[in-house]
């Protein structure tokens, strides 16, 4: 009886843990160029979603090369036809999903998407460092699958349809940003991005460098110094 008490409650104790959680490690930068890092843009792509990480990433400078940028900024998407952003910008990205070179980073902010864009994302899954979607572009990286049996977050008005439509899915509602696993990242609403940008850059290159560049920003958020 006490045997089969034991393992009943070791059972209950494994299913009712908490998500896993992952610790924060440091990611080598590559030896001989910048990271690069790829925006997905199409229609309808939310401003602050593309343009706060595009700003944390442009702004980092190499560690003891104050005039060499850390990272190098493409943005991509379906084609290379002028999209219109929230608020009606018109832009038009540089490559086409096929055509892009191969990123260590892919911010995905809110936005209407492509069909090219999941099997993009499941494909760059396996080759990228980190994926992270901003506001609800968590929707695109959880239709690629990304998310299946992990953790996210997304704006807080789309927390419940996000759960509907993904269960398989653990909504996180008390974040800035979420980590699923060790390449798959979630911010929450619009200016949440910047803080998971800052995240990033602290992996790669330490706080201080993260700190560094969120006061050339004159950004005074912190809590991009949270655990995920």
């Amino acid at each position: 009886m006490c045997l089969r008490l034991s393992a009943t409650l070791f059972v209950l104790t494994f299913l009712l843990a908490p998500a896993v959680i992952f610790a924060a490690a440091r990611i080598e930068p590559p030896a001989n160029r910048p990271i690069r890092v790829a925006v997905v843009l199409t229609e309808g792509a939310t401003m602050i979603d593309f343009a706060g990480p595009w700003e944390v990433f442009q702004d980092v400078m190499l560690p003891g090369n104050e005039n060499q940028g850390a990272f190098e900024l493409f943005t991509v998407g379906a084609s290379k036809s002028q999209i219109h952003t929230s608020g009606g910008m018109a832009v038009v990205p540089e490559y086409t999903f096929d055509k892009a070179p191969e990123p260590d980073v892919i911010v995905v902010g809110a936005q209407r998407g492509a069909p090219d864009l999941v099997p993009w994302l499941k494909k760059m899954r396996g080759k990228s460092r980190i994926v992270m979607s901003v506001c609800t572009g968590a929707f695109k990286l959880a239709d690629a699958g990304l998310f299946d049996g992990k953790s996210a977050t997304t704006h807080h008005d789309f927390f419940d349809a996000f759960a509907k439509r993904f269960p398989n899915v653990t909504m996180v509602r008390d974040k800035r940003f979420v980590q699923a696993d060790s390449v798959v990242y979630s911010a929450g609403g619009l200016t949440s991005g910047i803080d998971l940008a800052l995240h990033v850059v602290s992996l790669y290159f330490g706080e201080e460098t993260a700190e560094r560049t969120a006061a050339y920003m004159e950004y005074t958020g912190t809590r991009w110094r949270e655990s995920s």
